[in-house]
C-alpha cells in the first residue's frame, strides 16, 4: 500500500500542485511504504519513523526485512538522509545492495537499541554513509 492509499485527509491529491506533498508528508502515511534499492530489489518496509526530539528533525526510519507476518523479521534504523522518496513508484529508495543489508546492524522488536547513544548513532551513520544531524 502506498502513501497515496493511506492518505485519509486528501493531502496528496493533485490539485494543480497545491497541498503539502511530496515536499511535506504526513509521517503516518509513510509507515508501510516499501523500500527498494537501485537494482529494483525490495529491501523491506517502513515500520516506524523516529523523531529527534531535541532538533525536531526525523532521525531514522525503522525498516523491517525478512520474516513472515513479523515472525523472524529483522529491524534496521536507517538514517533518514539515506532514503529517497520515489514519487513515481510511491515508495522509498535506499542505495544499498540486498546482501549488504543482511549484514547491516539491526535488532528485533524485543531488543531496541538506545538510539540516543552517540556511539550507536555513529556506527549506524558510518554504515549507511550518512552524517548525523545532531
Amino acid at each position: 500500500m502506498s502513501y497515496e492509499e493511506r492518505d485519509t485527509f486528501g493531502m496528496y491529491v493533485d490539485n494543480g500542485h497545491k497541498g503539502p506533498g511530496p515536499e511535506l508528508m504526513g509521517a503516518d502515511t509513510l509507515i508501510g511504504d516499501h523500500v527498494y534499492n537501485l537494482k529494483d530489489e525490495r529491501l523491506g518496509e517502513i515500520k516506524e519513523i523516529m523523531l529527534d526530539m531535541r532538533s525536531g528533525k526525523v532521525a531514522y526510519a525503522v525498516m523491517s526485512h525478512g520474516g513472515v507476518f513479523t515472525i523472524g523479521e529483522k529491524l534496521f534504523a536507517v538514517p533518514w538522509q539515506a532514503l529517497t522518496l520515489d514519487t513515481v513508484n510511491k515508495r522509498f529508495t535506499l542505495n544499498l545492495d540486498k546482501d549488504r543489508l543482511d549484514s547491516a546492524p539491526g535488532f528485533d522488536s524485543d531488543n531496541w537499541p538506545d538510539m540516543a547513544d552517540q556511539a550507536w548513532s555513529t556506527e549506524i551513520h558510518n554504515y549507511y554513509g550518512t552524517v548525523s544531524s545532531r
